[in-house]
């Protein structure tokens, strides 16, 4: 198999210190000078390094130089060729051309490491003349196009070229114009659709946004936690509607894509980072709320990077609440809840059977994967 491998070196940089994506070259300069580190190079290795570890002899590898494939390549153990050279500071352009470059060395399967943002670059390359698979490492993901997480691109990777299966399905390609989230209003936007390997184990949904009619079982939801949960201690509040509803109940303005710090009914800080977080965070004095992306069923690793393995090692993994509408639950269709840290240990640690309210005094036990 030839394998094309394209890295958006600073995917995901603004994650963890609560900006909330990289397309904006200033956004990148202020999450650097904010002390973010790279995200995509070390999430393109874990992924390689499944491919590597498969032996395919066959394989042959494609990249461009440095950063954007290169450097992740060799540190996983592979051979690669480098098919184009870049610059010092690479940008969206250098995705849109990499992409490029891999369908005419005539790949068989791209494999990209970015975000919503480096999807819709791939896309206005290539369109659907090439199979990709994408490995989450930036910020959102709401798009289908990316799989549960690095070890599962690398899977995806490897069985496409084992069995030889050229079977493909059409995936979503969403993103939302980060300049109006940053002013507080959500637009997202559906981009056109890339061809992934029929994989649905293996790869995520779209992104869903919560219907209208499930704005009073979000309200069950915040009044329970209003009145038995949140009463005392310190809480880390995700993202989301579902959240946003317990806030207002609480007569609180929610950061609706951020992480918001509650303590005894007051707002003691909004749209968190990580650092904060952690300095915030005291053992059995703290708790998380977090609500799944619809959808998709994350819980963590999708637009709630502040929350951290970091962070949650801190908090301790029983003092966290997962809320949903019985709505959200439903639309899952008996697919597991999931969660993609980037701590492969800590994501082991938080699988199995975890209780979910549901409502007033309602709670369902859901498995997480």
């Amino acid at each position: 198999m030839r394998l094309g491998l394209v890295v958006n070196p600073i995917a995901g940089m603004g994650g963890r210190v609560a900006l909330k994506g990289s397309d904006d070259p200033e956004l990148v300069a202020a999450a650097r000078v904010r002390g973010a580190e790279p995200v995509a190079p070390t999430r393109a290795i874990e992924a390689l390094r499944t491919v590597a570890a498969a032996g395919n002899g066959d394989l042959v590898l494609l990249s461009y130089s440095g950063e954007m494939g290169e450097n992740e390549a060799r540190e996983a153990g592979l051979d690669v060729e480098v098919v184009g050279t870049i610059g010092r500071v690479t940008t969206a352009a250098d995705t849109r051309a990499a992409a490029l470059a891999m369908v005419e060395e005539g790949v068989d399967l791209l494999l990209f490491a970015g975000g919503d943002g480096t999807a819709v670059d791939v896309l206005e390359a290539i369109g659907d003349r090439l199979p990709v698979v994408g490995v989450p490492a930036g910020v959102k993901m709401h798009s289908a196009v990316f799989a549960l997480n690095p070890r599962s691109a690398g899977e995806v990777a490897v069985r496409f070229g084992a069995s030889g299966s050229r079977g493909l399905r059409q995936a979503e390609v969403m993103d939302v114009d980060e300049a109006l989230l940053r002013e507080g209003a959500v637009s997202a936007r559906l981009y056109g659709y890339l061809s992934v390997p029929a994989e649905r184990r293996l790869l995520q949904g779209a992104k869903a946004r919560s219907l209208a009619g499930e704005q009073a079982a979000q309200s069950e939801i915040a009044h329970h936690l209003a009145d038995r949960v949140l009463v005392a201690e310190t809480w880390f509040v995700g993202p989301g509607t579902t959240t946003k509803a317990l806030l207002d109940v609480l007569g609180l303005e929610k950061t609706l894509l951020g992480v918001d710090v509650v303590r005894r009914g007051e707002l003691l800080a909004a749209d968190a980072d990580e650092r904060t977080l952690l300095d915030l965070a005291e053992p059995r004095e703290t708790g998380i709320v977090v609500a799944p992306v619809g959808g998709q069923g994350f819980l963590f690793g999708r637009g709630n990077q502040q929350l951290s393995a970091a962070v949650i090692e801190r908090v301790g993994q029983e003092r966290i609440v997962v809320i949903a509408t019985e709505a959200k639950i439903a639309a899952l269709a008996g697919r597991p809840l999931r969660v993609d840290t980037g701590d492969p240990t800590l994501d082991a640690a938080l699988a199995g059977y975890r209780r979910i309210v549901v409502g007033y005094n309602r709670e369902i036990v859901y498995p997480v994967n």
